[in-house]
């Protein structure tokens, strides 16, 4: 018998008892990655565009990496991605890839189009929401076993709410943009200002067509212009106007929100518990930094890998039996073992909370208890969700 080397040494020390099975029959798991590229549209600070394959390429990590453990178990992991800006052909590639044997899918794509992949897909397609924060996803219109590897809106806005409680700085100011999802992120902050005592002195509709790039330093004063306030609360996703309200408001006050600090999935500013390390394989790959559609791709992979892993089988069912139990943890560079949620699918994890150049907080932050794991603290409970995906 030929010895072990450290790469066989150090798995056979990650994997305990899967090292006894590596001369187990090979696997070939097949994952199918599709992604709608939205119109991003005439927004004012188009400086710093949005990539075009935020999604893809933290999926191809996802796989790079599976790939990496999975050469000992022989397991190997190919992804068939596909993007387009048309719905439809979306759906058509989905049901083809389907046809084709597939039924792992890791889909970054707005509420509406799950919606409709969900209906198309039969029920043995195994599917993980790595592209919509729609709140309703995982509270009152739920998508029947779906999964969701990026963080809800009320995650997001939990998070904020909780750093914003601890400090006591409980008058808020919300400016919305006029968009359908700003009006989403607004209504989510108006929830987490219930949660966590914030009071909201003003909400605020942000609907001027002005060039803030020549005039922000006029506009902004008087649009903030109200009671007193501890902060400004920012619901403007696409960017419309908030890149331009820090430092223009009315009194002198600190920005949160989609603009300023802000909560995400991830950022180029978590540096702890290896996320370094992950930077610097996905910057290799990609050429740029992991944004938070990357990262929920990612996970999204290595949520079917980890199970595969640990179930030895690629069935969809036993995988998603497995995902959504007790014993299933992903190991995911935020400082905790991460799982999902049995009601709604959905992945807990903590919330970074960072501005453009360093990592402010992380929520939950503490003081905030929960019976079972102060990761329930962010978004819907199991009492506030009708969803029951298990």
């Amino acid at each position: 018998m030929k010895p072990f080397n450290r790469l066989t040494l150090a798995l056979c020390v990650a994997f305990g008892p899967v090292c006894q099975t590596a001369s187990a029959s090979p696997l070939e798991i097949q994952i199918a990655y599709l992604g709608f590229e939205p119109d991003h549209g005439p927004v004012l600070s188009n400086i710093l565009p949005e990539p075009p394959d935020a999604g893809l390429r933290g999926a191809e990590l996802g796989i790079s990496d599976s790939n990496t453990t999975g050469r000992f178990l022989k397991h190997h992991y190919t992804l068939h991605g596909f993007s387009s800006p048309e719905p439809d052909q979306l759906m058509d590639h989905g049901q083809a890839l389907y046809k084709q044997g597939l039924r792992l899918f890791v889909l970054n794509m707005p509420a509406s189009q799950l919606r409709q992949m969900a209906e198309q897909l039969p029920a043995d397609a195994l599917l993980i929401n790595a592209g919509s924060p729609d709140n309703e996803l995982r509270s009152t219109a739920c998508i029947p076993g779906m999964l969701h590897t990026l963080p809800s809106r009320a995650m997001l806005t939990d998070a904020l709410g909780q750093w914003l409680a601890s400090r006591r700085w409980n008058r808020w100011l919300l400016l919305e943009g006029n968009q359908a999802a700003d009006t989403a992120y607004a209504d989510s902050l108006q929830r987490s200002a219930e949660r966590f005592g914030g009071k909201i002195i003003e909400r605020k509709g942000w609907d001027y067509d002005t060039d803030l790039r020549r005039s922000a330093q006029k506009e902004l004063p008087p649009f903030t212009q109200t009671r007193e306030y501890d902060v400004v609360l920012v619901a403007d996703e696409r960017g419309d106007f908030g890149e331009y309200v820090p430092y223009n408001t009315w009194y002198p006050r600190p920005v949160a929100g989609t603009q300023g600090m802000t909560p995400v999935a991830w950022h180029k500013v978590v540096e702890a518990w290896g996320a370094a390390q992950l930077h610097s394989r996905f910057e290799k790959q990609a050429g740029r930094w992991m944004n938070s559609l990357d990262y929920a791709s990612w996970a999204a992979v290595r949520t079917f890998a980890e199970a595969v892993t640990q179930t030895r089988t690629t069935d969809p069912s036993a995988l998603k039996t497995f995902i959504l139990s007790p014993d299933f943890q992903l190991g995911a560079f935020k400082g905790r073992k991460l799982s999902y949620r049995t009601w709604s699918g959905q992945l807990r994890q903590p919330i970074p909370l960072v501005h453009p150049r360093a990592l402010v907080s992380q929520s939950p932050q503490e003081g905030f208890l929960h019976p079972v794991t102060d990761l329930d603290t962010l978004g819907y409970d199991a009492s506030e969700s009708v969803c029951q995906v298990q």
